[in-house]
Protein backbone atom coordinates (compact mmCIF):
# COMPACT_ATOMS: atom_id res chain seq x y z
CA UNK A 1 0.00 0.00 0.00
CA UNK A 2 1.28 3.71 -0.62
CA UNK A 3 1.25 6.39 1.60
CA UNK A 4 -1.43 9.30 0.96
CA UNK A 5 -0.46 12.05 -0.90
CA UNK A 6 0.22 14.91 1.51
CA UNK A 7 -2.52 17.12 2.09
CA UNK A 8 -3.05 19.95 0.73
CA UNK A 9 -3.81 23.43 3.16
CA UNK A 10 -7.22 23.60 1.56
CA UNK A 11 -8.04 19.69 2.64
CA UNK A 12 -6.76 20.32 6.37
CA UNK A 13 -8.24 23.66 6.79
CA UNK A 14 -11.84 21.68 5.79
CA UNK A 15 -10.83 19.13 8.74
CA UNK A 16 -10.08 22.37 10.81
CA UNK A 17 -13.38 23.75 9.89
CA UNK A 18 -15.12 20.39 11.02
CA UNK A 19 -13.25 20.08 14.15
CA UNK A 20 -13.85 23.46 16.04
CA UNK A 21 -17.31 22.39 15.76
CA UNK A 22 -17.84 18.80 16.85
CA UNK A 23 -15.41 19.23 19.79
CA UNK A 24 -17.15 18.02 22.11
CA UNK A 25 -16.35 15.79 25.56
CA UNK A 26 -13.51 17.72 26.49
CA UNK A 27 -9.92 17.02 25.71
CA UNK A 28 -10.20 13.64 26.28
CA UNK A 29 -12.94 13.14 23.63
CA UNK A 30 -11.22 16.02 21.36
CA UNK A 31 -7.96 14.40 21.05
CA UNK A 32 -9.77 10.82 20.63
CA UNK A 33 -11.55 12.82 17.63
CA UNK A 34 -7.88 14.01 15.97
CA UNK A 35 -6.25 10.72 16.70
CA UNK A 36 -8.98 9.19 14.45
CA UNK A 37 -9.27 11.07 11.98
CA UNK A 38 -5.67 12.19 11.17
CA UNK A 39 -4.06 9.04 12.22
CA UNK A 40 -6.63 6.27 11.70
CA UNK A 41 -8.63 7.43 8.50
CA UNK A 42 -6.78 10.30 6.63
CA UNK A 43 -3.25 8.50 7.96
CA UNK A 44 -1.42 12.03 8.01
CA UNK A 45 0.33 11.41 10.87
CA UNK A 46 1.90 8.08 12.13
CA UNK A 47 1.21 6.85 15.93
CA UNK A 48 4.51 7.89 17.49
CA UNK A 49 4.41 11.26 15.81
CA UNK A 50 1.13 11.80 17.21
CA UNK A 51 1.83 10.82 20.57
CA UNK A 52 5.40 12.50 20.79
CA UNK A 53 3.28 15.69 19.82
CA UNK A 54 0.62 14.85 22.86
CA UNK A 55 3.51 14.36 25.25
CA UNK A 56 4.82 17.62 24.37
CA UNK A 57 1.27 19.80 24.24
CA UNK A 58 0.74 17.96 27.70
CA UNK A 59 4.01 19.75 29.42
CA UNK A 60 3.01 23.28 28.42
CA UNK A 61 0.20 25.84 30.06
CA UNK A 62 -2.84 25.81 28.45
CA UNK A 63 -5.41 23.53 26.88
CA UNK A 64 -3.57 20.68 25.54
CA UNK A 65 -6.39 19.48 22.87
CA UNK A 66 -5.76 23.05 21.25
CA UNK A 67 -2.21 22.94 21.20
CA UNK A 68 -1.98 19.72 19.90
CA UNK A 69 -4.28 21.27 16.61
CA UNK A 70 -2.13 23.74 16.27
CA UNK A 71 1.43 21.65 16.32
CA UNK A 72 -0.54 19.10 13.96
CA UNK A 73 -1.32 22.23 11.48
CA UNK A 74 1.68 23.23 11.84
CA UNK A 75 3.39 19.98 11.07
CA UNK A 76 1.23 20.10 7.86
CA UNK A 77 1.57 24.15 6.87
CA UNK A 78 4.11 25.40 8.51
CA UNK A 79 2.93 28.77 10.34
CA UNK A 80 -0.37 28.95 8.56
CA UNK A 81 -1.37 25.49 9.20
CA UNK A 82 -0.57 26.39 13.02
CA UNK A 83 -2.46 29.40 12.93
CA UNK A 84 -5.67 28.46 11.15
CA UNK A 85 -5.70 24.76 13.14
CA UNK A 86 -5.71 26.85 16.43
CA UNK A 87 -7.73 29.41 16.08
CA UNK A 88 -10.74 27.16 14.13
CA UNK A 89 -10.04 25.26 17.46
CA UNK A 90 -12.01 28.23 19.19
CA UNK A 91 -13.72 30.31 17.46
CA UNK A 92 -17.31 28.42 17.48
CA UNK A 93 -17.13 28.09 21.00
CA UNK A 94 -16.29 32.26 21.38
CA UNK A 95 -19.48 33.15 19.37
CA UNK A 96 -21.79 30.34 21.33
CA UNK A 97 -20.58 31.33 24.63
CA UNK A 98 -20.99 35.00 23.73
CA UNK A 99 -24.66 34.57 23.28
CA UNK A 100 -24.97 32.43 25.85
CA UNK A 101 -23.20 34.74 28.53
CA UNK A 102 -24.85 37.58 26.92
CA UNK A 103 -28.76 35.51 27.65
CA UNK A 104 -27.55 34.74 31.58
CA UNK A 105 -26.54 38.68 31.78
CA UNK A 106 -29.74 40.40 30.11
CA UNK A 107 -32.27 37.95 29.98
CA UNK A 108 -31.50 37.11 34.17
CA UNK A 109 -34.82 38.40 35.32
CA UNK A 110 -37.11 36.14 33.04
CA UNK A 111 -37.71 33.24 35.08
CA UNK A 112 -37.10 30.30 32.91
CA UNK A 113 -34.17 31.49 31.96
CA UNK A 114 -33.07 31.87 35.73
CA UNK A 115 -34.51 28.06 36.12
CA UNK A 116 -32.13 26.74 33.22
CA UNK A 117 -29.55 28.48 35.43
CA UNK A 118 -30.68 26.93 38.67
CA UNK A 119 -30.26 23.80 36.86
CA UNK A 120 -26.96 23.74 35.85
CA UNK A 121 -25.60 24.54 39.04
CA UNK A 122 -26.08 20.48 40.41
CA UNK A 123 -25.12 19.46 37.00
CA UNK A 124 -21.45 21.16 37.49
CA UNK A 125 -21.41 19.48 40.99
CA UNK A 126 -21.88 16.04 39.69
CA UNK A 127 -18.95 16.98 36.38
CA UNK A 128 -16.04 18.18 38.92
CA UNK A 129 -16.77 15.29 41.38
CA UNK A 130 -16.80 13.29 37.90
CA UNK A 131 -13.93 14.36 37.04
CA UNK A 132 -12.30 14.21 40.71
CA UNK A 133 -12.52 10.25 40.22
CA UNK A 134 -11.86 10.10 36.38
CA UNK A 135 -8.51 11.93 37.02
CA UNK A 136 -7.83 10.05 40.43
CA UNK A 137 -8.22 6.63 39.46
CA UNK A 138 -5.47 7.11 36.14
CA UNK A 139 -2.94 9.52 38.07
CA UNK A 140 -2.42 8.31 41.46
CA UNK A 141 -0.84 4.88 41.15
CA UNK A 142 2.09 5.31 43.97
CA UNK A 143 2.17 6.27 47.57
CA UNK A 144 3.84 8.98 46.76
CA UNK A 145 1.20 10.63 44.23
CA UNK A 146 -1.15 9.97 46.72
CA UNK A 147 0.77 12.05 49.75
CA UNK A 148 1.11 14.76 46.67
CA UNK A 149 -2.73 14.87 45.90
CA UNK A 150 -3.33 15.02 49.91
CA UNK A 151 -1.56 17.73 50.72
CA UNK A 152 -2.36 19.47 47.64
CA UNK A 153 -6.01 19.44 48.93
CA UNK A 154 -5.16 20.58 52.11
CA UNK A 155 -2.65 23.28 51.21
CA UNK A 156 -5.76 25.10 48.90
CA UNK A 157 -8.80 24.34 51.22
CA UNK A 158 -7.83 24.68 54.48
CA UNK A 159 -4.57 27.45 54.36
CA UNK A 160 -6.04 28.99 51.24
CA UNK A 161 -2.11 28.66 49.03
CA UNK A 162 -1.78 29.79 45.64
CA UNK A 163 -2.10 27.52 43.43
CA UNK A 164 0.65 28.50 41.73
CA UNK A 165 2.62 28.30 44.54
CA UNK A 166 1.61 24.67 44.70
CA UNK A 167 1.97 24.45 41.19
CA UNK A 168 6.48 25.42 41.63
CA UNK A 169 6.33 23.47 44.71
CA UNK A 170 5.09 20.00 43.06
CA UNK A 171 7.32 20.87 39.88
CA UNK A 172 10.36 20.99 42.18
CA UNK A 173 9.23 17.32 43.85
CA UNK A 174 8.58 15.91 41.04
CA UNK A 175 12.18 16.93 39.23
CA UNK A 176 13.80 15.57 42.36
CA UNK A 177 11.46 12.35 42.87
CA UNK A 178 11.95 11.51 39.07
CA UNK A 179 15.64 11.50 40.07
CA UNK A 180 16.03 9.64 43.53
CA UNK A 181 12.60 7.89 43.31
CA UNK A 182 11.78 7.03 39.96
CA UNK A 183 9.71 4.32 40.94
CA UNK A 184 7.42 6.67 43.00
CA UNK A 185 7.29 9.18 40.12
CA UNK A 186 6.98 7.04 37.04
CA UNK A 187 7.77 9.08 33.56
CA UNK A 188 4.47 7.15 32.40
CA UNK A 189 3.38 7.67 28.60
CA UNK A 190 -0.51 8.35 29.82
CA UNK A 191 -1.75 7.08 26.21
CA UNK A 192 -1.54 3.99 25.35
CA UNK A 193 -0.71 3.37 21.71
CA UNK A 194 -3.49 2.63 19.63
CA UNK A 195 -3.20 -0.42 17.05
CA UNK A 196 -3.03 1.32 14.02
CA UNK A 197 -1.60 -1.55 11.53
CA UNK A 198 1.22 -1.06 9.70
CA UNK A 199 -0.60 1.15 7.16
CA UNK A 200 1.95 3.58 6.03
CA UNK A 201 0.93 7.78 6.49
CA UNK A 202 2.12 10.80 4.68
CA UNK A 203 6.13 11.34 4.06
CA UNK A 204 6.18 14.71 5.58
CA UNK A 205 8.85 17.01 5.10
CA UNK A 206 11.39 17.15 8.08
CA UNK A 207 10.40 19.79 10.38
CA UNK A 208 12.21 23.45 10.54
CA UNK A 209 15.47 23.45 13.46
CA UNK A 210 15.21 25.14 15.98
CA UNK A 211 17.50 28.39 15.37
CA UNK A 212 18.24 31.08 17.57
CA UNK A 213 17.05 33.34 14.79
CA UNK A 214 13.40 31.34 14.53
CA UNK A 215 13.26 31.71 18.50
CA UNK A 216 13.79 35.49 18.25
CA UNK A 217 11.27 35.67 15.62
CA UNK A 218 8.33 33.74 16.86
CA UNK A 219 8.86 35.36 20.58
CA UNK A 220 8.82 39.05 19.09
CA UNK A 221 6.06 38.72 17.37
CA UNK A 222 3.55 36.50 19.72
CA UNK A 223 4.73 38.34 22.36
CA UNK A 224 3.89 42.03 20.26
CA UNK A 225 0.62 40.53 19.22
CA UNK A 226 0.21 39.46 23.26
CA UNK A 227 0.49 42.58 24.86
CA UNK A 228 -0.34 45.53 22.16
CA UNK A 229 -4.58 44.93 23.15
CA UNK A 230 -3.50 45.09 26.50
CA UNK A 231 -1.33 48.01 26.54
CA UNK A 232 -4.20 49.41 24.15
CA UNK A 233 -7.03 48.77 27.02
CA UNK A 234 -4.70 50.82 29.99
CA UNK A 235 -3.95 53.86 27.51
CA UNK A 236 -7.57 53.94 26.32
CA UNK A 237 -9.41 52.95 28.90
CA UNK A 238 -7.34 53.50 32.44
CA UNK A 239 -4.58 51.75 33.69
CA UNK A 240 -6.92 50.88 37.02
CA UNK A 241 -9.96 49.98 34.60
CA UNK A 242 -10.84 46.46 34.70
CA UNK A 243 -10.09 45.47 31.09
CA UNK A 244 -6.58 46.09 31.71
CA UNK A 245 -6.68 44.24 35.16
CA UNK A 246 -8.07 41.59 33.31
CA UNK A 247 -5.55 41.92 30.25
CA UNK A 248 -3.00 41.46 33.29
CA UNK A 249 -4.63 38.48 35.55
CA UNK A 250 -5.54 36.43 32.81
CA UNK A 251 -2.13 36.84 30.92
CA UNK A 252 -0.41 35.29 34.16
CA UNK A 253 -3.02 32.73 33.98
CA UNK A 254 -2.21 31.20 30.97
CA UNK A 255 1.55 30.80 32.73
CA UNK A 256 -0.01 28.17 35.24
CA UNK A 257 -2.42 26.26 33.43
CA UNK A 258 -1.07 23.26 33.26
CA UNK A 259 -3.22 20.67 34.71
CA UNK A 260 -6.35 21.77 32.29
CA UNK A 261 -9.18 24.23 33.29
CA UNK A 262 -10.47 22.03 36.48
CA UNK A 263 -6.76 22.87 37.45
CA UNK A 264 -6.75 26.18 37.03
CA UNK A 265 -10.57 27.38 38.15
CA UNK A 266 -9.69 27.28 42.04
CA UNK A 267 -7.01 30.17 41.04
CA UNK A 268 -9.37 32.14 39.28
CA UNK A 269 -12.25 31.48 41.85
CA UNK A 270 -10.10 32.54 44.72
CA UNK A 271 -8.71 36.14 42.75
CA UNK A 272 -11.64 36.57 39.83
CA UNK A 273 -14.52 35.90 43.08
CA UNK A 274 -12.93 36.72 46.70
CA UNK A 275 -9.57 39.26 45.59
CA UNK A 276 -11.17 41.46 43.12
CA UNK A 277 -15.01 40.54 43.40
CA UNK A 278 -15.56 40.81 39.70
CA UNK A 279 -18.28 37.64 40.30
CA UNK A 280 -19.81 35.96 42.98
CA UNK A 281 -19.76 31.88 43.08
CA UNK A 282 -23.04 31.04 41.40
CA UNK A 283 -22.25 32.77 38.71
CA UNK A 284 -18.74 31.12 38.71
CA UNK A 285 -20.28 27.64 38.27
CA UNK A 286 -22.75 29.16 35.90
CA UNK A 287 -19.90 29.82 33.55
CA UNK A 288 -18.40 26.57 33.71
CA UNK A 289 -22.06 24.71 33.33
CA UNK A 290 -22.19 26.97 30.00
CA UNK A 291 -18.77 25.76 28.76
CA UNK A 292 -19.58 22.44 28.86
CA UNK A 293 -22.05 22.91 26.78
CA UNK A 294 -19.85 24.41 24.18
CA UNK A 295 -16.94 22.85 21.53
CA UNK A 296 -13.78 23.48 22.25
CA UNK A 297 -11.76 24.07 24.83
CA UNK A 298 -13.09 24.00 28.79
CA UNK A 299 -10.81 26.92 29.57
CA UNK A 300 -13.73 28.80 27.58
CA UNK A 301 -15.13 29.34 31.10
CA UNK A 302 -12.68 32.06 31.39
CA UNK A 303 -14.49 34.23 28.63
CA UNK A 304 -17.24 34.15 30.56
CA UNK A 305 -15.54 35.57 33.47
CA UNK A 306 -14.32 38.17 31.64
CA UNK A 307 -17.54 38.88 29.94
CA UNK A 308 -19.77 38.76 33.11
CA UNK A 309 -16.78 40.87 35.16
CA UNK A 310 -16.91 43.78 32.66
CA UNK A 311 -20.67 43.55 32.28
CA UNK A 312 -20.93 44.22 36.37
CA UNK A 313 -17.79 47.00 36.14
CA UNK A 314 -18.82 48.99 33.06
CA UNK A 315 -16.95 52.30 33.66
CA UNK A 316 -18.01 54.64 31.52
CA UNK A 317 -18.77 52.21 28.83
CA UNK A 318 -22.41 50.42 28.35
CA UNK A 319 -22.53 47.26 29.92
CA UNK A 320 -22.71 45.27 26.37
CA UNK A 321 -19.90 47.09 25.21
CA UNK A 322 -17.70 47.02 28.71
CA UNK A 323 -18.65 42.94 28.54
CA UNK A 324 -17.59 42.54 24.61
CA UNK A 325 -14.68 43.96 25.18
CA UNK A 326 -13.71 41.85 28.68
CA UNK A 327 -15.08 38.92 26.71
CA UNK A 328 -12.46 39.72 23.89
CA UNK A 329 -9.40 40.45 25.56
CA UNK A 330 -9.66 37.62 27.86
CA UNK A 331 -9.91 35.15 25.12
CA UNK A 332 -7.14 36.66 23.53
CA UNK A 333 -4.69 36.23 26.48
CA UNK A 334 -5.86 33.02 26.84
CA UNK A 335 -5.52 31.72 23.82
CA UNK A 336 -2.63 33.88 21.96
CA UNK A 337 0.19 32.82 24.64
CA UNK A 338 -0.68 28.74 23.04
CA UNK A 339 0.74 29.63 20.10
CA UNK A 340 3.74 31.18 21.08
CA UNK A 341 4.84 28.11 23.40
CA UNK A 342 3.83 25.36 20.78
CA UNK A 343 5.62 27.41 18.03
CA UNK A 344 8.78 27.75 20.11
CA UNK A 345 8.45 24.35 21.24
CA UNK A 346 7.43 22.59 17.89
CA UNK A 347 10.98 21.38 16.40
CA UNK A 348 11.80 19.61 19.83
CA UNK A 349 8.84 17.15 19.75
CA UNK A 350 10.57 14.11 17.95
CA UNK A 351 13.10 13.76 21.30
CA UNK A 352 10.39 14.58 24.07
CA UNK A 353 10.70 10.71 24.42
CA UNK A 354 14.06 11.33 25.99
CA UNK A 355 13.87 13.32 28.51
CA UNK A 356 12.34 11.79 31.28
CA UNK A 357 12.50 14.09 34.22
CA UNK A 358 10.06 16.43 32.51
CA UNK A 359 7.97 13.65 31.97
CA UNK A 360 8.05 12.91 36.29
CA UNK A 361 7.20 16.42 37.01
CA UNK A 362 4.35 16.43 34.60
CA UNK A 363 3.24 12.99 36.28
CA UNK A 364 3.64 15.33 40.21
CA UNK A 365 1.36 18.21 38.91
CA UNK A 366 -0.91 15.74 37.26
CA UNK A 367 -1.13 14.10 41.11
CA UNK A 368 -1.55 17.68 42.94
CA UNK A 369 -4.40 18.49 39.99
CA UNK A 370 -6.31 15.25 41.46
CA UNK A 371 -5.82 17.76 45.21
CA UNK A 372 -6.95 20.89 43.33
CA UNK A 373 -9.84 19.29 41.47
CA UNK A 374 -11.31 17.94 44.80
CA UNK A 375 -11.41 21.65 46.36
CA UNK A 376 -12.96 22.77 43.52
CA UNK A 377 -15.83 20.11 43.88
CA UNK A 378 -16.22 20.58 47.79
CA UNK A 379 -16.41 24.54 46.99
CA UNK A 380 -18.83 24.01 43.97
CA UNK A 381 -21.21 21.60 46.45
CA UNK A 382 -21.60 23.55 49.12
CA UNK A 383 -21.83 26.77 47.92
CA UNK A 384 -24.55 25.59 45.65
CA UNK A 385 -26.35 23.20 48.53
CA UNK A 386 -26.00 25.94 51.27
CA UNK A 387 -26.04 29.29 49.77
CA UNK A 388 -25.28 32.37 51.63
CA UNK A 389 -28.65 32.66 53.06
CA UNK A 390 -28.14 29.28 54.79
CA UNK A 391 -30.81 27.05 53.61
CA UNK A 392 -30.37 23.63 52.65
CA UNK A 393 -31.23 23.28 48.98
CA UNK A 394 -32.65 20.22 48.66
CA UNK A 395 -33.56 20.09 44.43
CA UNK A 396 -29.88 21.06 44.06
CA UNK A 397 -28.64 17.91 46.40
CA UNK A 398 -31.15 15.56 45.06
CA UNK A 399 -30.32 16.80 41.39
CA UNK A 400 -26.20 16.50 41.82
CA UNK A 401 -26.40 12.94 43.31
CA UNK A 402 -28.71 11.64 40.21
CA UNK A 403 -26.35 13.35 37.72
CA UNK A 404 -23.38 11.61 39.37
CA UNK A 405 -25.26 8.16 38.84
CA UNK A 406 -26.19 8.47 35.70
CA UNK A 407 -22.70 9.57 34.30
CA UNK A 408 -20.87 6.95 36.49
CA UNK A 409 -23.21 4.22 37.29
CA UNK A 410 -25.51 4.59 33.75
CA UNK A 411 -22.44 5.96 31.38
CA UNK A 412 -24.89 9.39 30.43
CA UNK A 413 -22.65 12.01 28.57
CA UNK A 414 -22.45 15.13 29.72
CA UNK A 415 -24.44 16.97 27.46
CA UNK A 416 -27.47 14.66 28.12
CA UNK A 417 -26.85 15.20 32.03
CA UNK A 418 -26.60 19.08 31.51
CA UNK A 419 -29.74 19.36 29.40
CA UNK A 420 -31.81 17.28 32.05
CA UNK A 421 -30.99 19.25 34.99
CA UNK A 422 -31.35 22.05 32.92
CA UNK A 423 -35.60 21.14 32.38
CA UNK A 424 -35.45 19.88 36.01
CA UNK A 425 -34.46 23.82 37.03
CA UNK A 426 -36.78 25.44 34.59
CA UNK A 427 -39.89 23.09 35.99
CA UNK A 428 -38.41 23.78 39.81
CA UNK A 429 -38.39 27.52 39.30
CA UNK A 430 -42.07 27.57 37.64
CA UNK A 431 -43.36 25.65 39.92
CA UNK A 432 -42.30 27.75 43.11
Amino acid sequence: MSPPPVPTFGEALRFWIKLGWISFGGPAGQIAIMHKELVEKRRWLSEDHFLHALNFCMLLPGPEAQQLATYLGWRLHGARGGIAAGALFVIPSVFILFFLSWLYMAGGEIKWVQGIFYGLMPAVIAIVASAVKRIGSKALKTPALWVLAVLAFVAIFRYKINFVEILLCTALIGWIGGKYFPKQFPAGRGHGRADVGEAPFVQLPPSPPATWRRTFLVSAVCLMLWWLPVLACGLLLGWKGIHFQQGLFFSKTAMVTIGGAYAVLPYVMQMAVENYHWLNDGQMMTGLGLAETTPGPLIMVLQFVGFVAAWQHPGDLSPLLAATLGAAITTWVTFLPCFLFVFLGAPHVEGLHERKRLASVLTAITAAVVGVILNLAIWFALHAIVPDKGKFDVFVALAAIGAWVAMERFKIGVMPVLAGCAGLGVVVTMMF
